[in-house]
């Protein structure tokens, strides 16, 4: 069985966001970037299911820019088996990548889709849903536990009540909650193999798919700076500031 795993190139998580002077968007020049944490723990799971024999080969998939061909090589590092880039300069949203990640579902046919949850540079949680739909598969969102077996997923998901355990005929779309696992360190000889692993570059227009924006950003700017805090003598001048002040009672 294949397993389809994309993976998205983010600014690292250690480093802190800048928004750019004129505020069209988040200053990424000499920025550090990585592969999206929730991604990397796709990777894994993918890597430790062909290691429990129950998939044959993983395949890393990406969607952007050339320099996203780093990323590929951590995921193949990691232990994904080869990787594909869908290489492209336009700003990919979420509908976009799905329709791509789907023109490759119908050329891979993959027993398996698993992705992060959500980027942590959008914050979107919609590419996997979307994948879903467009493909007409079963889904399970914020897994923090898969099981593959006699052609089913069992998954067991985080929801505000506890833990949900769903059972999915496969092929289906699993998406990884941070709870999954702790994806391993990459060792220098499985970096060195991986510039050895195949990597397939396409463009959108190979798989027939439209990737121009549906959506505008108008405007992207920082939080505003917090307020200092003030003493209060009592608990009566508390709940009166709370009440008419903050106004939370």
């Amino acid at each position: 069985m294949k397993v389809l795993v994309p993976v998205k190139r983010v600014v690292d998580y250690n480093v802190k966001v800048r928004v750019k002077s004129d505020n069209t968007g988040v200053d990424i020049a000499n920025v550090k970037m990585s592969m999206n944490p929730f991604d990397e723990i796709a990777v894994e799971e993918a890597v430790r299911l062909k290691e429990k024999g129950v998939v044959t080969e993983v395949i890393a998939v990406s969607c952007g820019v050339a320099q996203c061909q780093e990323t590929l090589r951590t995921a193949m590092a990691i232990g994904a088996d080869r990787a594909i880039l869908v290489q492209t300069d336009e700003e990919l949203q979420p509908l976009a990548v799905a329709k791509l990640l789907k023109a490759l579902f119908d050329k891979e046919q993959p027993g398996l889709i698993i992705l992060g949850k959500q980027a942590i540079d959008d914050d979107c949680n919609q590419t996997g849903q979307m994948l879903a739909a467009l493909a007409d598969l079963p889904q399970a969102t914020f897994a923090s536990k898969i099981e593959v077996a006699d052609g089913k997923a069992s998954v067991t998901r985080e929801v505000d009540g506890g833990l949900e355990t769903l059972s999915v005929s496969l092929p289906a779309v699993i998406t990884t909650d941070l709870r999954l696992n702790e994806p391993r360190y990459v060792t220098l000889p499985n970096i060195m193999k991986a510039k050895k692993k195949q990597m397939d570059i396409l463009k959108p227009e190979d798989l027939g798919v439209d990737v121009k924006p549906r959506i505008k950003t108008l405007k992207v700017s920082e939080p505003p700076k917090r307020s200092a805090g003030v003493k209060v003598p009592d608990v009566a001048t508390l709940v009166a500031k709370l009440k008419n002040e903050a106004k939370v009672i």
